[in-house]
């Protein structure tokens, strides 16, 4: 028997894959990417190295039905993909405005997921945003094309606290309209 917890979260359809809510399932799978240090340090929340619980602490929170972050999984099955094969969020700033964050797996850098995922959460606007945000890091120039690619606009410079680096680190900040 499977027991997960459902959420009343939006499935979202791309080609290649879906953009699905987690399953305590995906314990597994983001713990082994979440934990590699690339991945930690291009995030301001994900600690390096990893400490237990926390990413089942990760999936509660995102399947709490009072979460303020709608977290999905991108799953790649239907093209015979691994069943996560990174992450992508929406962060509420306001109720017109979320921040979006999203990380994918090593193994799968550049092959375009992440701009493919960012291009239907935006299509699809599940939490209809008449705007979203983004932070960049400003030594993830990869990130910062996936952002500018979809429409984003630079808007200025800041810096936030990385908890795996133990540090501020410098951003470019972008926001995207959305035409309603």
């Amino acid at each position: 028997m499977k027991i997960d917890t459902i959420t009343n979260q939006q499935i979202i359809e791309a080609e290649r894959f879906d953009l699905r809510p987690l399953r305590l399932s995906d314990r597994g799978l983001i713990r082994l990417y979440a934990g590699d240090k690339r991945i930690a340090f291009n995030t301001a929340s994900v600690p390096h190295p990893l400490p237990p619980g926390v990413t089942a602490d990760f999936i509660k929170r995102a399947q709490s039905k009072d979460h303020n972050e709608d977290v999905w999984a991108i799953d790649g099955t239907k093209a015979d993909m691994q069943e996560l094969l990174g992450l992508i969020s929406l962060d509420r700033v306001t109720d017109k405005q979320s921040e979006v964050g999203y990380w994918i797996a090593p193994a799968f850098w550049g092959t375009g997921l992440a701009s493919e995922a960012l291009a239907a959460l935006i299509e699809a606007n599940p939490l209809n945003n008449s705007s979203f945000v983004a932070r960049v890091f400003q030594d993830n120039p990869a990130s910062a094309k996936v952002i500018s690619s979809a429409g984003f606009q630079l808007v200025g410079e800041s810096e936030t606290f990385s908890v795996s680096r133990k540090a501020l680190v410098e951003t470019w900040d972008y926001v995207l309209q959305i035409n309603s």
